[in-house]
């Protein structure tokens, strides 16, 4: 077993790797970033590798995907369709127990779709701030990604920050699903 400090970087580099490999849309590394069945020492001819050891993956806004093949296919959709994506991580928090890590953070999202006419480089850049936890488990290959779970940052509006009539900030019951 190595020493935590460097079990930390090397989980930091894995997470790294992993947002990287998604902003040049290496399909092929990402793949490689997530466990496999073979990583759990499981034998895909005798055991469903859906049944040891699951992966899954939480993109904002989407179901739970679960297992390999839905986790993958995911990340095929996504980059097939876009066309740039940048990921500026921040808040990034690195827990390591064990053969297992926990990896938070806040990801600023920079992407642009296709170009809306034809000789324009991109479609308009549209920013997104997203929260993640990413689990890894460590492999003989280096750590590997279980689990990544990523929600959306709801912006505050203008109508949130000033103070009602009655001196309380947003608790009118004549404003959202309670009016």
């Amino acid at each position: 077993m190595s020493a935590p400090h460097t079990d930390v970087e090397q989980v930091e580099a894995a997470n790294t790797a992993f947002y990287e490999a998604l902003e040049r849309g290496d399909f092929e590394e990402v793949s490689d970033l997530w466990l496999t069945p073979a990583d759990l020492g499981v034998d895909e001819e005798y055991h469903d590798p859906a049944d040891s050891g699951v992966i899954s993956c939480v993109h904002p806004g989407w179901p739970v995907l679960t297992g390999r093949g839905e986790v993958l296919r995911s990340y095929a959709l996504i980059m097939a369709n876009t066309d740039y994506i940048q990921f500026f991580l921040t808040d990034v928090h690195v827990s390591v127990t064990g053969d297992t890590a926990l990896v938070t953070c806040t990801e600023n999202i920079l992407s642009g779709g296709p170009a809306p006419a034809e000789g324009d480089e991109l479609g308009p850049l549209v920013g997104q701030l997203v929260v993640a936890t990413n689990v890894f488990r460590r492999t003989p290959e280096g750590w590997k990604l279980w689990s990544h779970h990523a929600s959306p940052v709801l912006a505050e509006s203008d109508d949130d920050t000033e103070a009602d009539d009655d001196g309380t900030k947003g608790l009118n019951p004549d404003d959202g699903p309670l009016g």
